[in-house]
């Protein structure tokens, strides 16, 4: 059988991809773990088309210097609407007529439409493999597990709460690089040395073995190969989050097609591509200098000066799925990001005033007690 798809257009707004269900015409969308379109009206799923299956075979790598030259190549571009969060920054791309919706980031109302713009089209997407579900879970396990964590929190969380699912934007760069390097190597050797020392009330002489470095001036040339460097595209998210969230197995990458992104959300880019290909240069820099380190030898190294050349640089638009909820409790905001790959969770560490209260009187109440057991043993 073979799904057609249905192309709509409303206003100025993008054309929208999506299928329709062949029970009953309600749209469908892309079940995480699965091949498969589900309708959330009557349950009825449907098979992906083949053709856009797994496999990196139709993700194509691009030269760096055609996505920098302006206006980038006019078939990698396409026209899209995003609203563009008050709070975080976040720009979440709108597709249909949608005018109006909450930040998946941090639940903030985000009604401001920043009009059509022109970006570079996804290469290639990761797709959800972990279900809302389970993400939940993974959430409320996440918060069960802290200490002084508030109850009423995780609660909230665990209460069915829903999570929105988020293909967040990344960079990925590529290259060839010769790195010429300067420096010294320090060698560690050891000499004896007599000192004075006190002992029991007199002094005494002992010999030590006083560490020395000698170095010697070194210089050479370190390659390496650098494949899918990955580099966030946007600044919603803290590093520290993305951090907890790897690592990412991009060996699942997939060609993009706009059919796995039906019943997600999209951020779109904010960080340029330019941007993040400096950024992809200082990750590649902290690994030749590490590898340069490795070439100095000895037991230290002193770096004088690195001088880099790179050839064949490419990158990709990627997408990367990630769970996200952002809960109101009490006043504050509290927002969880879950790996829907992985199933990793990162969030804002909630603490609980009368649990931290209660801790600190017990452990005054015990270290009471043992100081009282310790006087009336003396006695």
């Amino acid at each position: 059988m073979t799904l057609v798809p249905k192309i709509g257009r409303k206003g100025n707004a993008p054309a929208e991809r999506h299928y329709p269900c062949e029970a009953c015409g309600a749209d469908l969308r892309f079940a995480p773990g699965m091949d498969q379109l589900i309708c959330d009206h009557c349950g009825h799923t449907q098979e992906i088309p083949r053709a856009l299956g797994r496999g990196r075979s139709g993700l194509r790598e691009m030269a760096l210097s055609e996505g920098l030259s302006e206006g980038g190549a006019p078939a990698e571009i396409e026209e899209v609407r995003t609203l563009k969060c008050p709070n975080c920054a976040a720009n979440i791309e709108m597709r249909g007529a949608v005018h109006a919706s909450e930040c998946p980031f941090c639940a903030t109302p985000v009604v401001a439409d920043t009009g059509p713009s022109r970006r570079l089209k996804p290469q290639g997407l990761v797709p959800f493999a972990v279900t809302e579900a389970e993400a939940r879970a993974a959430v409320g396990k996440w918060l069960g597990g802290l200490w002084f964590a508030p109850n009423g929190l995780v609660d909230y969380a665990r209460r069915g709460r829903k999570l929105t699912g988020v293909y967040a934007p990344f960079w990925t760069f590529d290259a060839d690089t010769q790195s010429a390097y300067t420096g010294q190597r320090g060698d560690a050797y050891y000499v004896s040395k007599e000192v004075r020392v006190q002992v029991d009330g007199r002094w005494e002489t002992r010999t030590q073995q006083e560490r020395r470095i000698r170095w010697s001036t070194v210089s050479g040339r370190v390659a390496r190969t650098f494949d899918d460097v990955l580099i966030y595209a946007a600044r919603s998210l803290p590093p520290a989050y993305l951090r907890a969230l790897q690592p990412w197995d991009l060996s699942a990458l997939i060609a993009y097609s706009p059919d796995y992104l039906s019943g997600f959300e999209a951020e779109g880019y904010t960080v340029a591509l330019a941007e993040g290909h400096r950024e992809g240069r200082a990750e590649m820099a902290r690994v030749i200098e590490s590898d340069v380190r490795r070439a100095i030898g000895g037991d230290e190294q002193r770096i004088g000066a690195i001088e880099t050349d790179f050839a064949a640089e490419t990158f990709k638009h990627v997408l990367l799925p990630v769970w996200t909820a952002a809960y109101k409790f009490r006043g504050r905001s509290y927002r969880f990001v879950v790996n829907a790959q992985t199933g990793q969770v990162r969030g804002d560490r909630p603490w609980s005033a009368w649990k931290i209260a209660f801790a600190v009187l017990l452990v005054a109440v015990l270290v009471g007690g043992l100081v009282w057991l310790g006087n009336l043993q003396q006695g």
